[in-house]
């Protein structure tokens, strides 16, 4: 197993991570701001261009959770042998990534909501910086969630590879190649 592979499975075992990451972000993100005084973006806009994208960022977040919600549904009714195989190894971590996915869309959804209850014109409490944490926080478990999701699709297409193998193969032209190789070469 390759350093990659050893460190997507770290990142994978800990979503903890996400909220380490997220804080490294925006901390570097403040760093950044006290020491050159430029770069927070989210001054450049009004208060109420700022309460809108609080809106419309929880609207998103909350359709990602959504997207969450039936990716668990669809897991959960697939029954291919290695699906069954992986449920039964590995229970117990499945139902905590799953549930970490469903649990940082609501706080990432609460954060917003608190930021936007807080951020007044001139932002005196910092608010924004709580949205800031909350989109970092919420893109780092989208990613999460679609490298759940296509590792569990990637088994789920193994066992559908696996039942079809033994249907019927459809009947191929042999002397396809040939006619394909005879308009290339008759090509200007």
């Amino acid at each position: 197993m390759g350093v990659r592979m050893r460190i997507i499975d770290k990142w994978a075992e800990h979503a903890w991570f996400d909220h380490l990451s997220a804080v490294t972000a925006v901390g570097a993100h403040l760093l950044i701001i006290r020491v050159s005084g430029c770069g927070d973006w989210l001054t450049w806009i009004s208060a109420n261009q700022r309460t809108d994208l609080y809106a419309a960022a929880t609207g998103a977040v909350s359709a990602l959770g959504g997207l969450s919600a039936i990716a668990i549904a669809i897991y959960t009714t697939v029954n291919g042998q290695r699906l069954r195989a992986v449920r039964q190894q590995y229970p117990g971590q499945l139902r905590r990534s799953w549930r970490s996915l469903l649990q940082g869309t609501a706080l990432a959804c609460a954060l917003i909501l608190f930021a936007f209850s807080l951020d007044q014109d001139d932002d005196p409490l910092s608010a924004r910086f709580i949205f800031e944490y909350a989109m970092v926080f919420a893109a780092l478990r989208f990613a999460r969630f679609v490298w759940l999701f296509d590792r569990i699709m990637a088994i789920t297409d193994a066992d559908m590879v696996e039942e079809t193998s033994a249907a019927a193969v459809p009947a191929r032209d042999p002397n396809w190649l040939e006619r394909r190789q005879r308009q290339y070469d008759n090509r200007p």
